[in-house]
């Protein structure tokens, strides 16, 4: 402690007070920088520079308590000892409650009252800063955690006989949630629903609207609302709360038949799903794929009807998984690169997801830049 270096500055107008301090620190042998502004206006310059400030109240440009609320307000505001000639014990009170770190008076300090003092409060600071940003982080990480259950919930598949795996994971190392979601239904007639979807951007606006629009799914799923309503409207939805203009999202739509033989899926502006049967990687039907969510008013997608073998698996992801970068390339990984790797995963094993992400990881050397999400149903005959 006694061999830091601590920079101060002193804010005072009177040139023989401010002998005295510097006489003061000498006597300690205090390890300071000592730079000295005779008005407010001057400290509040040279704020940046400093981790303490010695404050007299009484200021050519301010008087009293003015002068620490003014040098408090400012962001970033370093610690704030009152240096001052007047002994008055009500006013040291309000200066503390005010958010000074002490209250000091000329003539009653020593070199080594005033280097203790100094050296507490800058250390006083520190540790209320880290918890400020320690109560900060905690307050993030919960809210992250209350948007991640909107956009990522337990599916309503109770009673269903179809499998469900679902992948998730932030893009790159900033940890933001971004607007990534998904979600399945399961209805009376046994019919199964499935949305995966990606608002564009990230952050907590994106999650937000995401979780609204997933919500929304759900609700008109759940009220037996068909797929092309339910697209239409939640382009609706979309366009009253997102918030700015330009903002889409893309969502892939899928309906199982009761019987599991057949699909229909719906695409706006999404990547095609991936039909897997034993090891082999199934094409599916041509398909339109419609624009986002968001772009076109009153624009009417189509569904495309998919026979649906013994033992499928239909996988559905957001493009986080094929914007992978490759080693010594420049393009993009890829839908075709990514049935590649899915094609040596299959042949090593039929568990095979998390193998893909992780090799698909390896090969953008790290952390995916885009968040990105899996829903893989799986027809368990």
């Amino acid at each position: 402690m006694r061999t830091r270096t601590v920079r101060v500055l002193l804010v005072e107008d009177d040139d023989g007070d401010a002998l005295l301090v510097e006489a003061l620190l000498e006597e300690a042998r205090a390890p300071f920088i000592l730079s000295r502004a005779r008005t407010l206006a001057e400290a509040e310059r040279m704020l940046t520079d400093a981790e303490c400030v010695l404050l007299d109240l009484g200021l050519p440009d301010s008087q009293g308590l003015d002068s620490l609320h003014r040098m408090l307000s400012k962001p970033d505001a370093p610690a704030v000892l009152v240096l001052t000639g007047l002994d008055d014990e009500r006013e040291g009170i309000d200066a503390v409650s005010a958010g000074a770190e002490d209250y000091l008076v000329k003539g009653q300090v020593d070199g080594e009252l005033l280097l203790r003092g100094v050296r507490y409060a800058v250390e006083r600071r520190r540790a209320d800063d880290a918890q400020f940003q320690l109560r900060e982080a905690k307050l993030l990480a919960a809210e992250r955690s209350r948007l991640e259950r909107g956009l990522l919930p337990p599916p309503l598949l109770k009673g269903s006989d179809l499998e469900l795996e679902v992948r998730y994971q932030p893009g790159g190392q900033r940890m933001l949630l971004g607007g990534d979601f998904y979600d399945a239904v399961g209805l009376p007639d046994g019919s199964v629903h499935a949305i995966i979807g990606d608002v564009c951007g990230h952050g907590p606006d994106e999650a937000a609207l995401g979780v609204c629009l997933r919500i929304a799914w759900r609700a008109l799923v759940l009220a037996g609302e068909p797929p092309e309503k339910v697209l239409r409207t939640l382009d609706q939805v979309l366009v009253a709360e997102r918030h700015g203009e330009g903002i889409f999202t893309t969502a892939c739509v899928v309906t199982v038949a009761p019987d599991r033989r057949s699909a229909r899926y719906f695409l706006a502006g999404h990547p095609e799903p991936l039909l897997v049967v034993g090891k082999q990687i199934l094409d599916l039907p041509q398909s339109k794929i419609g624009v986002p969510l968001g772009v076109l008013p009153d624009y009417a997608w189509t569904g495309v009807d998919v026979p649906l073998p013994p033992g499928w698996q239909l996988a559905c992801y957001t493009d986080g998984l094929i914007e992978g970068r490759v080693p010594d390339d420049t393009d993009r990984l890829g839908v075709e690169r990514l049935c590649e790797i899915l094609r040596e995963q299959l042949r090593c094993s039929p568990d095979w997801l998390d193998p893909l992400i992780a090799e698909v990881t390896e090969l953008n050397g790290g952390a995916l830049d885009d968040d990105m999400a899996v829903l893989l149903l799986k027809d368990p005959r």
